[in-house]
């Protein structure tokens, strides 16, 4: 399945600027709770901050990711790829900073400390092998890989073997 939740929270790219990184990151709100709301309503400026005592400390940010993908496998689109989402933050790859200009940033609803799901790798490795079509992916790397000290998603129990054998099968279909 997959939807379509319009984030405002996005702008446009640098004129020129290829589509060269895949960011996969982690997220679940309230933390380590999964199904939610929560995730659609911070990337869509509408967290109630009386709802959950994080949620007061979080309801302020403006942040998107271009997509989310649910523990069932749901994929939803918040920003058009060909845009600039806000999921990266300070960050640099390969000694280039404000890693937003120029990638994807690909939400899984996980936690440092759960597993994810066959159905989350399954849609994400669907979904990166789609966005290789599209544009001249360089690489996939987890948001601890773009902004390390300050960020640990998609966390230890995220397994890059598993997402790289899918991408292999699914690159190869």
């Amino acid at each position: 399945m997959s939807l379509y939740i319009p984030s405002p929270n996005f702008d446009q790219r640098p004129e020129g600027e290829p589509i060269r990184l895949i960011v996969v990151h982690a997220i679940s709100l309230p933390p380590d709770e999964f199904g939610g709301p929560g995730v659609a309503q911070l990337f869509t400026n509408s967290l109630d901050p009386g709802e959950h005592p994080y949620y007061g400390e979080i309801h302020h940010l403006r942040v998107s990711a271009h997509y989310f993908i649910r523990r069932d496998g749901t994929l939803i689109r918040f920003v058009d790829p060909d845009l600039r989402a806000w999921h990266a933050g300070v960050s640099s790859w390969q000694g280039r900073e404000r890693c937003n200009d120029f990638s994807i940033g690909i939400e899984l609803e996980g936690c440092d400390t759960l597993p994810f799901e066959a159905a989350q790798y399954e849609q994400l490795a669907r979904l990166v092998a789609e966005l290789e079509t599209r544009y001249p992916v360089e690489a996939v790397v987890g948001h601890s890989d773009i902004a390390p000290g300050r960020k640990t998603d998609p966390g230890p129990c995220f397994d890059w073997a598993r997402l790289g054998m899918l991408l292999e099968q699914e690159r190869s279909a």
